[in-house]
C-alpha cells in the first residue's frame, strides 16, 4: 500500500479534467484494517482520472446505505489521485457500521465533496495540531500539507496502546520533515501534554484539535486558561453533546411571508423541511455546517460548533438543525 506520505513527491501539471463535488461513484481501490476497529478505504475514480482537489481537513460525504455521513480525508488534497478516510466502526447501525460490512474492493460508493470547514488559517505562523483516537485523521491531512508546503507544525496524538491509526505516518513525517511529534496514553497524560505544548507556541500560532467531544471541551478551556484567544482555537467535533429542548420562538420566511412557531425539542430545519424548503443537511448536531441559513433579522441563539465568533456576532446567519432564537427572519 502506497500511504500519504509517499505521495508528498510533487506532482507534474495541474491534472484535474473537472472540478467535481456533485454526487458521483467512484470504485473502492482498498479496504485495509489499521487497527481491529479502524478500517482504511482508498476511493478511485473508475476512468483513472485525477480527482477534484481539497483544503487539508476537508471531508468526503459518503451514501452508507440510508444515511449520508461525513468522513475526514487523511491526504494532503494536492491532485489527488485517490480520496482516503480511516473509519471508526461504532456496533450502533450507523454508517460506520454498513461500511465494514458492505464496502470491498472492486465495488462502488457514491460520494460528495469534498467540502472544508476546518480549514488551516494561511497566515498562521505555525500550527499546533491535537489529535485523540479516531481524530487523527484530519490532523493527518493537516500535517501532510504542512510538510508539503514547509509550513511550521508540531503535532500532539492522544490515543490507547494498540488503538493508534496512522502513527506510523506521523512519524516518518517527525523525522523527515522536522516535524514535532508528541505522544500520549489516555486522557489523563494527553490533557497534560495538551496543557504544556499550549504555553510552548510561539506568537501567531493557531491550533487545531479533533476527537471526542470531552477532550474538545477540554482543550477549549486549556486554550483560553493558557490565554488563547477563541479564533486561534479551531476543532472539528464528530459528535456534539445532547442539547436542551429550548423555548418556542416564531419564525418568517422573507421570501414568501409564512410564519411558523418552532415549538421546544423540535428544530427550525424540520418546520422548513415540513414548508417544502430544500435545506441542504447532513448532521442535524450542528458540527457539518451543511444547513447554514441567511437571517434577515431577529435575536439568534447560536448551539452549534461551526460559526466563528465574528459570524456569531454579526447575526446574520444561522444553522438551523440546532440553533433557535426570538421572532427570527430567514432569507431562503
Amino acid at each position: 500500500m502506497t500511504t500519504a506520505v509517499q505521495q508528498l513527491l510533487p506532482n507534474a501539471g495541474h491534472l484535474h479534467h473537472a472540478f467535481e463535488t456533485h454526487p458521483r461513484e467512484l470504485i473502492v481501490v482498498s479496504a485495509e484494517p489499521l487497527t481491529p476497529e479502524i478500517t482504511h478505504f482508498v476511493f478511485a475514480d473508475p476512468a483513472g482520472r485525477t480527482l477534484t482537489g481539497f483544503e487539508p481537513g476537508s471531508h468526503l460525504i459518503i451514501q452508507a446505505g440510508d444515511k449520508r455521513n461525513a468522513y475526514s480525508l487523511t491526504g494532503d488534497g494536492v491532485n489527488p489521485r485517490r480520496y482516503e478516510i480511516s473509519v471508526l466502526r461504532h456496533e450502533t447501525g450507523g454508517g460506520s457500521e454498513w461500511l465494514h460490512a458492505n464496502v470491498s474492493v472492486g465495488g462502488n460508493v457514491l460520494v460528495e465533496g469534498p467540502r472544508s470547514m476546518f480549514a488551516p488559517n494561511p497566515v498562521a505562523k505555525k500550527l499546533l495540531l491535537i489529535a485523540a483516537g479516531i481524530g487523527v485523521t484530519p490532523v493527518l491531512s493537516h500535517a501532510l500539507a504542512a510538510a508539503r508546503w514547509g509550513r511550521p507544525a508540531e503535532v500532539v496524538y492522544i490515543y490507547r496502546p494498540g488503538s493508534a491509526a496512522h502513527l506510523a505516518e506521523l512519524r516518518t513525517l517527525a523525522a523527515s520533515y522536522s516535524m514535532e511529534l508528541y505522544e500520549a496514553h489516555g486522557r489523563e497524560p494527553g490533557l497534560e501534554l495538551i496543557r504544556q505544548r499550549l504555553r510552548h507556541q510561539p506568537l501567531g500560532t493557531h491550533a487545531y484539535a479533533c476527537g471526542p467531544a470531552d477532550m474538545l471541551d477540554d482543550y477549549l478551556a486549556l486554550g483560553r486558561a493558557a490565554g488563547w484567544h477563541d479564533d486561534r482555537l479551531h476543532s472539528e467535533r464528530f459528535q456534539a453533546p445532547d442539547l436542551e429542548p429550548g423555548d418556542a420562538f416564531g419564525v418568517r420566511i422573507a421570501s414568501t411571508g409564512q410564519g411558523f412557531t418552532v415549538q421546544p425539542g423540535v428544530s427550525l430545519l424540520e418546520k422548513l423541511l415540513e414548508a417544502g424548503l430544500d435545506v441542504p443537511n447532513l448532521c442535524r448536531q450542528g458540527v457539518c455546517g451543511e444547513c447554514r441559513i441567511p437571517v434577515r433579522s431577529g435575536t439568534i441563539e447560536h448551539r452549534d460548533h461551526v460559526l466563528s465568533n465574528e459570524e456569531r456576532n454579526a447575526g446574520t446567519a444561522m444553522l438551523c438543525c440546532v440553533s433557535r432564537g426570538q421572532e427570527i427572519e430567514v432569507d431562503l
